[in-house]
């Protein structure tokens, strides 16, 4: 059992700001970090854990920051913490004893992937004990809260800027969806935009998105399977020019899934990921120009 003041990591995020002239752009890896607390406690393979990661996205969407655009990466693994997640998302199943406010757990807690994750994968339980209120407390309180502000000040500062605001959550999917997933068993596509149904961005910038990766050649669908997390919720809002959309990669596009190493096609997507990025910085200058009535 780890004690109530055993560490968590020293710094539980990396923000990357624009190195070019900024633009209202922020993107942020919420899965990204592989960097295991000492008061995880989990009894889950090291593999399993792995699986969870969104292996390398960060690196990815390294270009951002050089396309004038914020880049927010996670240190903690969604393993951990899933800051992707409302922190009403609880399972109470996992709890030592009944958690002192409402919980409000969505279907992916009922499948074992909420706030604090129950399986690593279908049938790999992370825990062998109950969870103390104080341990998750205080996840919440080192890793999750930090960096869910450290996303709504980039995206703040960003959109007082300049009156609007292009935000891109990132991440990656298994190539076959498993036991936890609605999609179980089926072959995924290489991309998914999704913007949660049309609430969380203009369906005009989430079709923008998905046109230019099937241009590019890849496979596309739009919020299927997955409709977008809670972080698109907190940082958008469509009527004040707000806009959210998720991207998810297919990790067969770029790396082993088994080994969790990159294969040859990575250098190839990281190209095309920097072009979607110029594309996104040419898009974002012409809707601003728009706006204020320039040519």
């Amino acid at each position: 059992m780890p004690r109530a003041d055993s560490p968590v990591p020293r710094t539980p995020y990396t923000l990357a700001v624009p190195t070019a002239e900024p633009l209202p752009i922020v993107f942020d890896s919420p899965h990204s970090g592989i960097e295991l607390p000492d008061d995880f406690g989990t009894i889950a393979p090291r593999d399993a854990i792995l699986s969870t990661w969104d292996a390398f996205v960060d690196e990815l969407w390294s270009g951002v920051p050089a396309r004038g655009g914020f880049l927010l990466s996670a240190h903690f693994p969604r393993a951990y913490i899933d800051p992707n997640r409302a922190v009403t998302d609880i399972d109470a199943e996992l709890l030592d004893e009944p958690w002192p406010e409402p919980l409000a757990p969505q279907p992916y807690t009922q499948r074992g992937m909420g706030l604090i994750r129950r399986y690593a994968l279908p049938g790999i339980p992370l825990y062998d004990r109950k969870l103390s209120i104080a341990e998750v407390r205080r996840r919440i309180d080192a890793c999750y809260l930090p960096y869910r502000a450290a996303l709504a000040q980039a995206g703040e500062s960003a959109w007082a800027r300049h009156g609007a605001l292009w935000h891109v959550n990132c991440h990656s999917m298994k190539s076959r969806g498993n036991a936890m997933n609605v999609d179980a068993g089926r072959m995924r596509p290489d991309l998914v935009v999704s913007d949660r149904r049309g609430t969380c961005s203009d369906p005009a910038f989430t079709q923008w998105v998905a046109d230019h990766f099937t241009a590019a050649g890849y496979r596309v669908l739009v919020n299927e399977p997955y409709q977008g997390g809670d972080l698109l919720r907190a940082i958008s809002d469509p009527a004040r020019g707000r806009n959210s959309i998720q991207i998810e990669l297919n990790r067969a596009l770029y790396m082993d899934e088994k080994h969790f190493v990159k294969n040859q096609g990575c250098e190839a997507l990281k190209r095309d990921l920097d072009g979607f990025a110029d594309a996104l910085a040419a898009y974002v200058q012409a809707q601003l120009r728009a706006v204020r009535g320039r040519p």
